[in-house]
């Protein structure tokens, strides 16, 4: 024991430091390539964020919005498709996905 220099890292200190570097790599490549492609499993229904953008969409007259935007949809159910709001209050006894028809909107 007289010739020891240092002291030794602990093992709480390397398993801090890999956790850190480990959660470092997460992130940059979560901020470089995207988190939709990183980690796709980490949201796997917009049904709110839709609902809310076609209530927005009606309160504000958009009818371009409300009849004819494109909205892409994950119920975490079905796979990912592409429907209007229109589309979707028409469809919303039968899929309950609970968005409103707009009655101030006429869409053809």
């Amino acid at each position: 024991m007289e010739n020891k220099k240092g002291q030794g890292m602990s093992t709480t200190t390397i398993v801090l430091l890999v956790l850190g570097l480990i959660i470092l790599v997460v992130l940059v490549l979560g901020f470089t390539i995207g988190w939709q492609k990183f980690a796709p499993f980490l949201s796997n229904n917009n049904i709110d964020s839709v609902k809310t953008a076609c209530s927005v969409a009606c309160s504000t007259g958009s009818q371009y919005e409300y009849c004819t935007l494109q909205r892409d949809v994950k119920d975490g159910v079905n796979d990912k498709f592409q429907s209007t709001c229109f589309l979707l209050s028409s469809d919303s006894a039968q899929n309950g996905y609970g968005i409103d028809p707009c009655p101030t909107i006429s869409c053809s």
